[in-house]
């Protein structure tokens, strides 16, 4: 083991995730949806990101996100309803080797086990990305899922 024990281990293999993980959001900004008296309110937030892969592609996802003491402390589950939109922003490159079923998005939704996800998909028929996003839960996952396309268009200046 290195001079910096297993702290040391364990902070070099969070460095190396980091480098293959999906894209991280910004919060673009939230509307409240339930006043509650304790503790932060039911909310939905939006949020964006790049396409990690594919220069020229931003998404914007938003998502509902409980609130109450349970919320507040993170120990609540945010229900599965989101919606996404993914626009083209510049000019796109695609990879030559762009994986089918990517994910480019992660985020939790409850303290254990559940997640939102969004996926690429190379429509190549049709010169279309498609970005679904879908929860996730270990035991039952939910149905609940979004679509967006962007259609690989020339950009101009």
């Amino acid at each position: 083991m290195s001079r910096y024990g297993f702290a040391g281990a364990l902070v070099g293999v969070a460095i190396s995730l980091a480098a293959v993980a999906p894209a991280g959001a910004e919060e673009v900004g939230c509307v409240t949806t339930a006043w509650k008296l304790l503790g932060a309110n039911h909310r939905v937030c939006v949020e964006a990101f790049d396409d990690p892969k594919v220069p020229g592609v931003a998404c914007h996802l938003s998502q509902a996100r409980t609130g109450g003491v349970s919320g507040s402390l993170g120990l609540a589950e945010d229900p599965s309803r989101f919606s996404i939109a993914c626009r083209q922003v510049g000019p796109i490159t695609v990879p030559d080797r762009l994986r089918d079923n990517e994910e480019v998005f992660t985020a939790d939704t409850s303290i254990l086990f559940k997640e939102t996800r969004v996926v690429r998909m190379f429509d190549r028929k049709r010169n279309t990305l498609v970005y679904l996003s879908y929860s996730t839960k270990m035991v039952d996952g939910s149905p609940m899922n979004a679509v967006s396309t962007v259609p690989i268009m020339p950009w101009r200046d």
